[in-house]
């Protein structure tokens, strides 16, 4: 299983981001979701800020590009296997810096993924 970060949880059950954070550990996959509001996704409670967290292998975005500008340097840190660019979280500037870093790159929709056996 892959350990995943969710950038850009919500605690919104509406979110597209709170149904991946339910999608992935539906699917046995370790689940990390960061987001800007307090609250919490089953059981998982949502961190806010730029936690340090190990072993990660991949990193979910649900932040459009404007957002993501503060992240770049943390989602580097991390030094994920991959990043899934969710519709609407699309950016050229931290694809390059990803690719730049040996970061594999999908551009793709997270829950698809997971539905069709693709993750």
């Amino acid at each position: 299983m892959k350990k995943t970060l969710v950038l850009g949880a919500s605690p919104n059950p509406i979110r597209f981001s709170h149904k991946a954070v339910k999608s992935l550990v539906r699917h046995g996959h370790d689940v990390v979701p960061v987001g800007n509001r307090q609250g919490a996704i089953m059981w998982q409670k949502i961190i806010i800020g730029k936690p340090v967290i190990t072993d990660i292998h991949t990193i979910t975005l649900y932040l459009n590009p404007e957002n993501q500008k503060n992240y770049y340097d943390y989602i580097i840190s991390l030094s994920p296997k991959r990043i899934i660019f969710n519709p609407g979280s699309e950016n050229q500037e931290l694809i390059e810096l990803a690719v730049k870093n040996n970061i594999e790159v999908s551009i793709a929709c997270t829950l698809i993924m997971l539905n069709t056996s693709n993750y």
